[in-house]
């Protein structure tokens, strides 16, 4: 029977029938296949829910839909319908339902508002989210003068941003008048609002430009506010200036800076609340004064912090955690400290949860008087309300239908009516957000189709399993049977297994198992059959295999490896040498059965593997070479020959060309062979390549030459020593232009979107073109189901894409080569894949077996390889605590991932926490992503070993007794049965005692140490324990306090006459001194200091007035003085120092940040700094990025 391919129904059907086995159908649109086939609308494409607008630019809403017949579009404006063809600056792409709006000329914020689109055709109407439209905005800084900011030194102070709104929202950052980042740290910080807070102000934080920034992301400007003055003021300054107004001698009895206990600015109080939704981001921010700077520190009073999740930023000031879960909900505890005290800020947190899916509805496709559903299942916080509509209308408002039933959010079809397709849209909703979904019902009446190529050939080797394919497409459903030859029975049972999809399976092939084979496809309508074939094979075996070798250097080497192979198959043989390819190097010889390796060097030395290859299996077999030195000889110099000369080219012919030369000098060592190189001077000109070699007995060379290369010829000699120097070049040889010879190489077909194709291949080189015009003429087809080939002809491209492909289906294609002479030779034919999509169907039969308190092992039913719509890549256990078992310890909701690659079926959990209860769900992945995950199913784990207390700290240190507090575990791992405690002296060499032992039962949580030695240092271990044993052990070291009756004999010495003798000499020292001062300062008198200042007296330095205790740098009515560190000349213009320039001065400029945050660029457009501190022009960001 001649067994020929025949065209029989798109392979893409396959994707119908699993996803029908799934209960979600995508039901594909091949026009040349399907024609008969309807689908409602679905939409494909949509722009986001929240979609700012660069009023720069045409706004674009998109609205992308598939069905058949091609569905038509519609919008709505406000709730209102928009008729786009009254407004000639809208206009919607063809085929397409996506919005183009033309602004230009137009204010953007007449274009905002809420915007749905509607895909209809005569089976049902798609609509998509509601897309709210808003334009972007970066207002400018309101104009404003910032007076100095006076404040003593020690004092907290906050320097307010208050950045314009903008949508979105700007990003702060404070730089200095360079643009240079302003330094912070725990004492200065920025915190979330944009405010720049001091804890404590030092006398160096003085300076004028305090600049706060605020870049506008989508328009990618900056407005800054004015620069901010600060003072500080030092006490002693102070002292100097009041004492000298008020004739005192000093004003404050102490010039030292207080020291102040921390207080809360942000949050004020003992606590607050804050709320954050599920997925969010939840920031904590604790802001504090006090002096010394306050720490700040951050703890959970109901659980743990979430480990990978969790970060705490700014100097400490704030905890961030991201993706937040509902475990994240509870207190949270900031303490700030220093010296003086230390105080608590509790935040109790709450999570909430805009929806979001656990089931979102699936396409249905359902034959007449079938039955099915459509589910919506969502959660959230509240939960949110299910609302049903169809095709667009609610569903309470659409036409009744007894075999339609609404229950919550699952709608439940009974024996559906031809005619009754439609889209169903289920909105889930709640004070925080939506979901909209929609989802089809697709009524067909379909006689069974077998999708498989009508006599395809399956060859298999023996004693390995076969898979014999029946794809088939129906509705409803075909049943599937199969039979073998002219047999009337059906194939069930041993050796044979049919698969749910079709396909029949064969455990162990035999030879006698070769024959035709018949699948028949059944359901009410109709009957349909496919005949395949399947051929076993003898496999392959390496008979002689190469053996261990030990060879002499300079001697040669025979490797053997005889092989059996079935007679049908082609084999191909390949050696490798240390599992990489041989060297490319003519010393290695590869025959049929043997390699051989002549004058071997210790380079040669590894392992040589021998692989036989066919079509359908392969074996191999390897040695070991190894080289060892030869009998030593005398050494022999030899020289390198001189080049040749006299090139001369005769015989020309258009593909070919005779070279002859004279050779030069020997040097006493014969010359091995010869080396021809060529260059073109059209495609490559200046490089050299070989084109091929000769025995140094020869002094002519026939040249094989491709057509449309100018062609110059060199020849080197080569000798023991090594290669000549180059001959002269040859005179130039042009040849003819002609069609290519060859196609591209490395072509490869495979998909990047579930619905494309992409054609890959390596160009052609100029020298390979054979002529001028080269392009590329690119072919495919869908493997076994088109006969014709599609074909498009490319220039200066090495890849093309085919889009509105099925999801991966195999495609055959080629590519050849063509220019202005012609075409190339056939193209071999390549098969490769269309794009993956996401598999439709979850593990079954998923099991868990607990192997003790911190393993388990997970079993599961391997998914049908058809669902899987990809390569499978494995499979993935998503498993998470759901709480402890233990009543005292919180729930903890985190996530965790393993993978495993490959067909598995089982694997294992490490690292789980005791005395817990987990949840679970197996998904498959393929490359584009993971399948539905199988059903949540849970267990518990057995008792563990407890984690260590909480904390260990010694709230009471007495003369000869200690007191230690502790907090139980955070991880109990079961019932505690009590805690250990062991201790020992540790004296001032720190060597240790002998450790005394206490047990301590599991309600208590403090204990007494009696009878200990006084001013001696002690170290304590402490752990908890359970009935598994005891858990881990955290230390702590403590000192009694002294013998009282030590620092009194320490003051014994305060009494003794002679210390009492020299304080009365010092003190009346002091006394003379300070009246000779008195007496001085009382006449008057300069000193030699005082003139000099008075002499020179810096331009810069501007004395405290005396009239109104000012400064005079910074009063109010002096607004035309420069700041700080600039010159004023005679004339009164003011001159800008270079270092002192704004941003400000330059918001109009050609300015440009480098990305460490420098200015750059030409400066223009400066005026008077009054006129430049009022200006307010947006700052491009294309380079100042890096600041934010």
């Amino acid at each position: 029977m001649e067994r020929t391919r025949t065209r029989a129904g798109a392979a893409v059907f396959l994707m119908l029938i699993l996803g029908h086995l799934g209960n979600a159908l995508e039901v594909p649109l091949d026009p040349k296949v399907l024609e008969e086939l309807a689908q409602p609308p679905t939409i494909t494409q949509q722009s986001p829910k929240d979609y700012i607008i660069d009023p720069r630019e045409s706004i674009v809403i998109h609205c992308e839909a598939k069905g058949k017949p091609h569905p038509s579009f519609s919008w709505t404006r406000n709730g209102t319908h928009f008729d786009i063809d009254q407004d000639p600056k809208v206009t919607m792409r063809p085929r397409s339902g996506t919005l183009v709006v033309d602004i230009s000329g137009e204010k953007a914020e007449t274009y905002e508002g809420v915007y749905q689109c509607t895909a209809r055709n005569k089976h049902g109407a798609a609509v998509s989210n509601n897309i709210v439209i808003r334009q972007s905005r970066s207002p400018l800084w309101s104009k404003e003068r910032n007076e100095p900011i006076r404040v003593q030194e020690g004092e907290a102070l906050v320097l307010h941003c208050r950045p314009p709104a903008g949508l979105p929202p700007p990003i702060i950052f404070w730089m200095d008048v360079n643009f240079q980042r302003l330094p912070q740290s725990s004492r200065v910080f920025q915190a979330l609002n944009g405010d720049l807070y001091f804890s404590n102000v030092l006398k160096e934080d003085s300076r004028n430009d305090y600049i706060c920034y605020a870049r506008f992301p989508h328009t990618q400007t900056i407005q800054q506010k004015q620069p901010i003055t600060l003072l500080v003021l030092n006490l002693d300054a102070v002292n100097e200036t009041v004492a000298a107004l008020f004739n005192e001698t000093d004003f404050f009895s102490d010039g030292s800076v207080e020291e102040r206990k921390p207080t809360f600015l942000i949050p004020s109080g003992s606590s607050s609340s804050k709320m954050v939704l599920r997925g969010q981001v939840l920031e904590l921010e604790c802001i504090t004064e006090g002096l010394p700077t306050p720490e700040v520190s951050w703890s959970k009073l109901s659980g743990e912090f979430p480990d990978k999740r969790t970060s705490i930023v700014t100097f400490q000031k704030i905890l961030r955690i991201v993706n937040v879960s509902d475990a994240d909900a509870g207190e949270y505890r900031c303490t700030a400290h220093n010296r003086l005290a230390s105080i608590h800020h509790t935040i109790r947190v709450t999570v909430k949860a805009a929806p979001y899916w656990i089931t979102t509805p699936r396409n249905l496709v359902l034959a007449p008087r079938e039955k099915g559903q459509l589910i919506c299942r969502a959660s959230g916080t509240p939960k949110p309300t299910i609302n049903w509509a169809m095709n667009g209308i609610p569903i309470e408002n659409s036409p009744e239908d007894s075999n339609r039933k609404v229950e919550g959010d699952t709608i439940i079809f009974e024996e559906v009516q031809t005619g009754s397709s439609a889209v169903y849209q289920c909105n889930a909703s709640n004070e925080y957000g939506y979901l909209l979904s929609n989802a089809f019902v697709n009524v067909l009446s379909e006689t069974p189709r077998v999708l498989t190529p009508a006599n395809q050939v399956y060859q298999v080797i023996r004693n390995n399993h076969a898979l014999l394919d029946c794809s088939s497409f129906g509705s409803p459903i075909p049943k599937i049977t199969w039979f073998k030859d002219s047999q009337s029975s059906t194939l069930e049972g041993d050796p044979y297994l049919l698969h749910e999809n079709g396909t029949l399976e064969i455990y162990v092939v035999q030879a006698l198992n070769s024959g035709k084979y018949i699948c028949v496809a059944r359901n009410t309508l109709g009957i349909a059959e496919n005949h395949v074939y399947l051929e076993v094979k003898e496999p392959t075996r390496i008979l002689k295999q190469p053996k261990y070798k030990v060879a002499q250097r300079n001697m040669n080497v025979v490797f053997e490896c005889k092989v059996k192979h079935d007679p049908t198959l082609i084999p191909i043989m390949i050696w490798l040498k240390d599992n990489g390819e041989l060297p490319d190097d003519e010393r290695f010889l590869v025959d049929s059965d043997s390699l051989t390796i002549t004058d071997v060097t210790e380079n040669d030395a590894g392992t040589y593997t021998c692989i036989m290859n066919t079509t359908l299996d392969h074996d191999s077999a390897s040695a070991e070479l190894t080289v060892v030195e030869a009998a030593p000889t005398p050494a022999v110099i030899y020289e390198q020959p001189d080049p040749p000369t006299d090139l001369e080219l005769t015989d020309m012919k258009p593909r070919s060309v005779q070279l002859t030369w004279i050779p030069g000098d020997e040097h006493k060592s014969p010359i091995h062979k010869f080396v021809i190189q060529y260059t073109d001077s059209l495609h490559d000109h200046g490089h050299w390549h070989n084109l091929t070699h000769v025995p140094g007995s020869k002094t002519t060379a026939h040249l094989e030459l491709s057509p449309y290369v100018h062609y110059s010829f060199r020849v080197l000699a080569l000798n023991a020593v090594g290669l000549s120097d180059p001959s002269n070049p040859s005179h130039m040889y042009k040849t003819n232009p002609a069609a290519p010879d060859e196609n591209p190489s490395g072509v490869k077909g495979f998909g990047t979107e579930h619905d494309n194709l992409m054609i890959l291949w390596k160009p052609l080189s100029g020298l390979q073109a054979n002529g001028p015009g080269l392009q590329y003429k690119v072919m495919w087809r869908q493997k076994d189901v088109d006969k014709n080939w599609t074909s498009v002809t490319v220039a200066n491209v090495s890849k093309f894409m085919v889009s509105g492909t099925p999801t991966f289906t195999p495609y055959e294609v080629k590519v050849q080569a063509i220019n202005n002479n012609g075409i190339g030779p056939d193209p071999a034919v390549v098969t490769g894949h269309s794009g993956e999509d996401l598999p439709v169907q979850a593990p079954d039969s998923v099991q868990v077996l607990v192997l003790n308190s911190t393993l388990a092992e997970v079993h599961w039913e391997p998914v049908p390889l058809k669902t899987v719509r990809g390569h499978l890549k494995g499979y993935k256990v998503y498993y998470w605590r759901e709480r402890s078992l233990h009543k005292h310890n919180p729930h903890r909701v985190e996530q965790q991932l393993l993978s495993f690659s490959g067909n598995k079926s089982h694997g294992m959990l490490p690292g789980l926490q005791p005395y817990s209860l987990y949840l679970f769900n197996v998904r498959v992945y393929n490359g584009k992503g993971e399948g539905p995950a199988s059903s949540n199913l849970q267990f518990e784990t057995p008792e563990g070993v407890p984690g260590p207390p909480s904390f260990l700290r010694i709230t009471n240190s007495n003369l000869n007794n200690l007191t230690l507090e502790w907090g139980p575990p955070n991880d109990h791992n079961g019932h505690l049965t009590g805690y250990i405690l062991k201790y020992q002296q540790v004296n001032n060499s720190n060597e240790l005692g002998p450790i005394e032992e206490l047990a301590l039962p599991a309600n208590k949580t403090s204990v007494t140490l009696p009878n200990l030695k006084y001013s001696t240092r002690y170290k304590f271990y402490f752990n908890a324990k359970t009935g598994q044993g005891a858990g881990p052990v955290i230390t702590e070291e403590a000192v009694t306090i002294m013998d009282e009756a030590m620092p009194s004999r320490q003051a014994d010495i305060a009494t003794q006459g002679w210390f009492i003798g020299l304080m009365c000499a010092i003190a009346l020292l002091i006394l003379v001194l300070l009246i000779i001062c008195f007496i001085k300062r009382n006449k008057g008198g300069k000193y030699p200091v005082k003139e000099k200042e008075d002499a020179h007296t810096d331009p810069e330095f501007q004395p405290m007035k005396e009239d109104d205790c000012t400064f005079g740098e910074y009063s109010d009515t002096e607004d035309h003085k420069p700041l700080k560190g600039s010159r004023t000349p005679s004339n009164g213009t003011v001159h800008r120092d270079s270092s002192d320039e704004s941003l400000v001065d330059y918001g109009g400029g050609d300015g440009q940040f480098n990305e460490d945050g420098s200015f750059i660029g030409q400066y223009s457009g400066k005026s008077s700094i009054r006129e430049t501190a009022e200006a307010h022009s947006p700052v491009n960001t294309t380079t100042m990025n890096s600041f934010v």
